[in-house]
């Protein structure tokens, strides 16, 4: 399937929601309606992320500026090696966070999340759709549960209910918030339904040749 023009999609959430579910799940559907699809996810594999994903294991390992600095790195390496190269090829991106994640963990830590706004637009491609998916953190936590590692940077009860605050304040035409507390297939069914009928906007039609009547 040919598109005018590359189209990003961005699931966000606090931990627990079923982002990283939900995204394979969309970017395989969309496959499987012929559109071309690349799958990101944030923290990225740059060494910043990696930095990151480090010295999550260890409550405090970093300051609220030091996280800052280092998502600000590994979104900058994304973008510029990732996401728009995929874009320019007029594919659909599907990503795992983005920057409406740090405004909200780095801004429920005291950073003005306007700042962090701001510093990010200078760099960042705008997502065409963004699905925040909102859960109660005591279930998101309880998901988490069994993880062979917990991100003690981010997986506090209270924390992430400042958190989910912040989430639920995003508002524009391309965000949609939807109840991560139904199962995994209604979701992914409202999530599907909605990428696939604002895709269907930018896909290129096809000329169509009659036949020749022959001499």
């Amino acid at each position: 399937m040919k598109l005018k023009k590359g189209i990003l999609i961005v699931l966000e959430g606090i931990d627990g929601t079923g982002k990283t579910t939900q995204a394979e799940l969309l970017a395989d559907a969309l496959r499987e309606e012929a559109y071309t699809v690349s799958r990101f996810h944030e923290p990225s594999q740059s060494p910043w992320g990696r930095e990151i994903r480090k010295k999550a294991v260890s409550e405090n390992a970093l300051t609220p500026e030091e996280e800052l600095e280092l998502f600000q790195k590994d979104r900058r390496d994304n973008v510029k090696r990732n996401i728009r190269p995929a874009l320019e090829r007029r594919e659909v991106v599907v990503l795992d966070r983005y920057y409406f994640s740090t405004i909200a963990y780095q801004g429920s830590k005291g950073i003005d999340p306007e700042r962090i706004l701001r510093a990010n637009l200078e760099f960042v491609v705008l997502p065409d759709l963004v699905f925040i998916l909102d859960l109660d953190p005591k279930a998101g936590l309880k998901r988490t549960e069994d993880r062979k590692t917990r991100d003690l940077l981010f997986e506090r009860e209270d924390y992430l209910n400042l958190v989910r605050g912040l989430f639920q304040r995003f508002e524009g035409d391309n965000i949609v918030h939807l109840d991560a507390g139904i199962s995994i297939d209604r979701i992914h069914h409202q999530i599907r339904e909605k990428a696939l009928g604002y895709l269907k906007n930018w896909v290129i039609s096809g000329v169509s040749i009659p036949p020749s009547s022959g001499p």
